[in-house]
């Protein structure tokens, strides 16, 4: 079974993320922030991230860039889940190594279409 982390400070967004991916199949486990998001990633190693951006004690930019400059994690996919919604934020996200970038409130469809997506690459 496929297994994907979400990674977010809000409980209520954790929450709907997992209803989506739990009802299409998928099996969960999260992350409150980070840091946590590092550790639990480094242990597990899930099939696919989804992190938001805004966090605190590290952001999930700056996550994404230790996640990926780590040889245990660097294969693992992540979709930046967020409320930023500009151009610049959606930039700067990908230069970081996202392999998408999806806005909340998400759309159940578009988000499961690019986690499909990401797991086929």
């Amino acid at each position: 079974m496929t297994q994907i982390m979400i990674v977010d400070d809000s409980p209520t967004d954790t929450y709907l993320l997992q209803a989506i991916l739990e009802r299409n199949g998928y099996q969960t486990l999260t992350a409150e922030n980070g840091n946590e998001g590092i550790e639990v990633a480094r242990l597990i190693k899930p099939d696919l991230i989804l992190m938001d951006v805004v966090m605190p004690e590290m952001n999930g930019f700056q996550a994404l860039r230790l996640l990926g400059s780590d040889p245990e994690t660097s294969s693992i996919p992540v979709i930046l889940v967020t409320r930023k919604d500009q151009q610049v934020d959606r930039a700067w996200g990908m230069r970081q190594g996202a392999r998408d970038y999806v806005t909340k409130p998400v759309n159940e469809g578009a988000l499961l279409c690019t986690i499909n997506e990401t797991l086929a690459d």
